[in-house]
């Protein structure tokens, strides 16, 4: 079997491959790009199972990458919505407290918040809160007047349009079956099945692992111990419970509560959706395999989540809506992880480029990671 040729191949069609791709073939001539995705179409997985919220880069820890790439890719995504017409909007996030011991981890958040470059937080007594958002219950918060909300979606088609304008090959239905390396800089092999079961293969100097949830499978497809060099992926499903059109309206702007201890989530928070529906989400479960049911019977978990903050909430009225799953670097219990984002010339890989890690704030931070992809390809 002769295999084809191309410069760069990417393998992950969500988000983060789709930002990737668009970046590395903006430059002029550019490279040729393929890029790999084992659905029907972009974005079937973690991108399209989210809150779509844009975040300000609050809550990591100083120097982080997820810190460092929030902060810059905020900004970049606003600007990206602004000159493409992305539907979103600005519209603000208060986490809220209510005890002593959650007004003093909301004044280390505000301290850890100015570290990572986030000028616009503001703190806020009951009052202050009471009148910017009547039907919620809090003796404190910290605004947050830059994080927004986004259509995940129409984020997604436009950077595919964009790509495909620039000469990208998106490759739809194509399963990666086996990855060789070719040896002394001579780039990767690339096995993979087409739609209709054919086996083929495809030659690149440059191969970039966005695959998301199977991220770690690829970084073992290429040679690498994933549990001797921390590479372990663990699946973190959150489900989401909706309110009725009733209750749209009731709040604003999106409500979190404190975050929870090292980061394994934000906590079930109240997000607005950009055609005013409000829904609760997402909890933290670890699961074995890929699960997106949501159980009905966590509805009391949600609502005893919310109901300190969220008073007007009942837990009769609370729907199943759907369930996303994080891959996550910590296990249950573990601290926390950065993303990783590696070129792999030091595991006597060169050319591998590997993303593991990208869970929240994954959406937010897309086009920044792009850029620092581009760097490592150059």
């Amino acid at each position: 079997m002769t295999a084809e040729k191309t410069d760069i191949v990417i393998i992950g069609a969500g988000v983060i491959g789709l930002a990737v791709a668009e970046e590395l073939s903006k430059k002029k001539p550019g490279p040729s790009i393929v890029l790999i995705d084992k659905n029907e179409a972009f974005g079937r997985e973690t991108s399209s199972r989210n809150s779509e919220v844009i975040h300000a880069g609050i809550y990591y820890p100083a120097g982080s990458l997820k810190a460092r790439l929030c902060v810059e890719g905020k900004e970049l995504l606003y600007q990206f919505c602004s000159r493409w017409e992305i539907p979103h909007r600005r519209c603000g996030k208060l986490i809220v407290a209510s005890t002593a011991e959650e007004k003093a981890s909301l004044a280390e958040l505000f301290e850890r918040a100015a570290a990572n470059g986030v000028d616009d937080l503001q703190e806020l007594n009951g009052e202050q809160v009471k009148r910017l958002e009547p039907h919620i219950r809090a003796d404190y918060a910290l605004f947050s007047p830059s994080t927004g909300i986004i259509n995940s979606h129409s984020l997604m088609a436009r950077l595919e349009q964009n790509a495909r304008e620039n000469g990208v090959l998106p490759a739809y239905c194509h399963l990666v079956t086996a990855i060789e390396a070719l040896g002394a800089d001579s780039g990767w092999r690339v096995h993979f099945q087409n739609p209709d079961g054919s086996a083929d293969i495809l030659d690149c100097r440059y191969l970039v692992n966005c695959a998301g949830l199977q991220a770690e499978t690829i970084a073992a497809c290429c040679g690498i111990n994933t549990k001797a060099a921390g590479y372990r992926l663990h699946l973190c499903k959150g489900e989401y419970f909706s309110l009725p059109q009733s209750r749209a309206g009731l709040v604003n702007r999106l409500i979190y509560p404190p975050p929870l201890y090292e980061l394994t989530g934000l906590g079930i928070h109240a997000t607005i959706t950009l055609d005013g529906r409000l829904r609760l989400g997402p909890n933290t479960v670890y699961i074995e395999e890929e699960d997106y049911s949501v159980n009905p019977t966590h509805r009391a978990e949600f609502h005893r989540a919310v109901k300190s903050f969220l008073p007007f909430v009942r837990e009769e009225e609370l729907e199943p809506e759907m369930a996303g799953i994080r891959p996550k670097l910590s296990g249950p219990g573990e601290p926390f992880r950065d993303f990783l984002i590696s070129e792999e010339s030091g595991r006597g890989l060169p050319g591998l480029i590997n993303l593991l890690g990208i869970e929240s704030p994954g959406l937010t931070c897309a086009l920044s990671i792009a850029r620092l992809v581009a760097g490592l390809v150059e």
